[in-house]
């Protein structure tokens, strides 16, 4: 982890790196590194801890001349944050430079091997071992660059994405990949290279995403050959990237995450484009109706997931449940890979990854695979690697999140899930007819719901101001928004660091009543469902106990707005759909706290927007 940037061609190389790297800066790091090849032959490697302001600042008085380059953003796995870890990593002899994303698991062991040759390390990390191993196969067996990573990546245990330069071979780029992705933008006498499309589409649109096993050879003057570790041609599929400049840049909001937040209404429309058709009110999913058999025959539904993927994933099965009448199980991905599930061929999984290329994720879809249940894909990331490990799915269609804390996507993923739920529901006939509709058409008007309380943005925002001396919340719901709760109090914990916590309402009195006090802000979804009064005992409780309650209610609600300290009124919805709506004012939340109290919004520390490492 986390960006990888390079571009051979005509043009300068330097100023298309260090722009490519802030285009992957939301991916989230801690150093960054760029590494030159100039028309006299010398490999320049500079590297610094920092952003990619430093870089920048580091090379202010060196030679940044050359049209070829490499150039990383890293996010400590192996090492600490330093100049010395910082990639790019020469090999011993300084002939080789590689930048690498992922982890190679028998590292240690390699590097012990090539100590025992007499090769000297300079830095912690794996990567490291993987160029002075390039290296030394290299010397040894008298091999070109690209045989001799064919023969390492034989050897090799791990995720990565890689790319290499020999200054004895100027005019060539090798980059492979493995379960940690890579794209080839292809333009006029000239290519680059990406973690993902953002470096690239200022460019050009034409892409290839690379396979796992792919080998791309990158050649000046020469078209793009890809290979695999075997040595066999392949012929890769380029594509046409449909995403636009706009899209991965602030619009003048101040912050990426503020933009994505407000962006929520367009996409959810974009999301529901072509599927909900409230005219013939219906709800259309293609890969409900190309997959009907093995939908309709599931026994069991497990959704697999992370972090706030996980937490939409808890929504799913609630609406799964109720419409379609399926058991559904919601599984940490990262549990359910190393825990032997009872997974069989009745079963559908469902993977849910913004980025498509979350590592646990996808070894749970391959795990799934291997036992014979039907995958389905949730995804936002087109040409990602989840979408093309499962047997069929759902884009999210709300376009790129760059922000490190997910806000649309979630309401993305949300969205899909109802739309599955309805559409499933409907073909097996265990949704009733008037319930299929009022869903459908209130399905429809959520944009226009979401703008009304973006309205509220100037009344959160002076709101956050009380509550930024506090160091502990609490969130509370019930029904769908116990995850909501959930997912307000990782927004919380994720950029502003304060320790946060979401618990269903009613689990308040097995533990966490303990810790309510005048200091303790607790956050409560109270509004009108099936468990309002339930909830409105709760908020008596905290406040019996001096706690402070921020309560986001139903429009019009004259009762607890008597007894809370503070009151987000938001409108009327469905309960099954509360979750699209009570989100944003606990994003805004966020958000709002966290530039009170000065963080870095859109890159919070030790957080990676890709997570393609276990």
């Amino acid at each position: 982890m986390c960006g990888i940037v390079g571009y051979i061609g005509k043009r300068e190389a330097y100023p298309i790196l260090i722009k490519g790297l802030q285009r992957l800066e939301y991916r989230g790091y801690d150093s960054a590194g760029v590494a030159l090849l100039n028309e006299q032959g010398e490999l320049n490697v500079y590297k610094t801890k920092g952003k990619v302001s430093d870089l920048e600042g580091f090379c202010v008085d060196k030679d940044i001349s050359g049209t070829v380059g490499i150039a990383h953003t890293r996010w400590a796995t192996h090492g600490e944050p330093s100049s010395l870890n910082a990639h790019p990593h020469y090999s011993e002899s300084k002939n080789l430079a590689i930048i690498h994303n992922g982890i190679i698991e028998n590292y240690a062991d390699l590097k012990v091997k090539l100590q025992a040759k007499g090769i000297q390390f300079k830095s912690d990390t794996d990567t490291e071992v993987l160029v002075q191993f390039v290296e030394y196969v290299q010397n040894r067996k008298k091999l070109d660059l690209l045989t001799a990573i064919q023969l390492v990546l034989h050897e090799v245990i791990g995720a990565y994405a890689i790319a290499l330069l020999d200054k004895r071979n100027p005019d060539t780029i090798i980059a492979a990949r493995k379960q940690s992705p890579l794209v080839v933008g292809i333009g006029e006498n000239e290519f680059f290279l990406g973690s993902d499309a953002s470096p690239i589409i200022e460019y050009t649109d034409q892409v290839v995403y690379l396979e796992d096993g792919n080998i791309a050879v990158i050649q000046r003057g020469k078209e793009l050959k890809v290979v695999n570790i075997y040595n066999n041609t392949l012929s890769p599929e380029i594509k046409t990237v449909d995403i636009s400049l706009g899209q991965i840049e602030k619009g003048g909001y101040p912050h990426f995450m503020l933009k994505e937040i407000f962006e929520q209404p367009e996409c959810l429309t974009n999301c529901m484009r072509g599927r909900v058709n409230v005219e013939a009110n219906n709800v259309t999913l293609s890969a409900v109706i190309d997959n009907k058999e093995q939908l309709l025959n599931a026994q069991r539904i497990i959704i697999v997931a992370c972090g706030t993927s996980w937490h939409a994933g808890l929504i799913g099965k609630q609406i799964l449940e109720n419409l379609c009448r399926i058991p559904v199980e919601v599984e940490y991905a990262s549990e359910f890979r190393y825990r032997n599930p009872v997974v069989t061929d009745k079963d559908v999984v469902i993977a849910i990854s913004q980025s498509g290329e979350t590592a646990d994720t996808l070894a749970a879809v391959e795990l799934a695979r291997r036992k014979g249940a039907f995958i389905y894909g949730i995804c936002n990331a087109i040409g990602s690697s989840i979408p093309r490990a499962t047997h069929t799915g759902s884009y999210i269609h709300v376009g790129p999140e760059i922000g490190v804390a997910s806000t649309k996507a979630f309401t993305g993923q949300v969205t899909v899930l109802t739309m599955l739920a309805l559409a499933l529901g409907k073909e097996r006939g265990t949704v009733a007819d008037d319930v299929y509709l009022d869903i459908v058409k209130e399905l429809s008007l959520i944009p226009d719901k979401m703008k009304e309380v973006l309205e509220l943005n100037g009344q959160i925002a002076l709101l956050s101001r009380i509550f930024t001396y506090a160091r502990n919340f609490l969130y509370l719901g019930r029904g769908f928004s116990y995850p909501v709760a959930l997912e307000g109090a990782l927004k919380l914990k994720e950029i502003s660091y304060i320790h946060a916590e979401g618990y269903p309402a009613a689990e308040m009195k097995h533990g966490p009543i303990a810790l309510i006090d005048s200091d303790m802000p607790v956050v409560v979804i109270a509004t009108h469902n099936a468990m309002y009064e339930k909830v409105l005992s709760n908020i008596q409780e905290i406040k019996a106990r001096k706690g402070k309650v921020i309560a986001l209610v139903s429009k019009g609600d004259a009762t607890i707005s008597k007894i809370a300290d503070e009151v987000i009124e938001i409108p009327d919805t469905l309960e099954c759909l509360e979750p699209l709506i009570v989100t944003i004012p606990l994003q805004l939340l966020a958000y709002h706290i966290a530039v009170c109290k000065g963080k870095d919004v859109d890159q919070p520390r030790n957080l990676a927007k890709s997570v393609t490492v276990e």
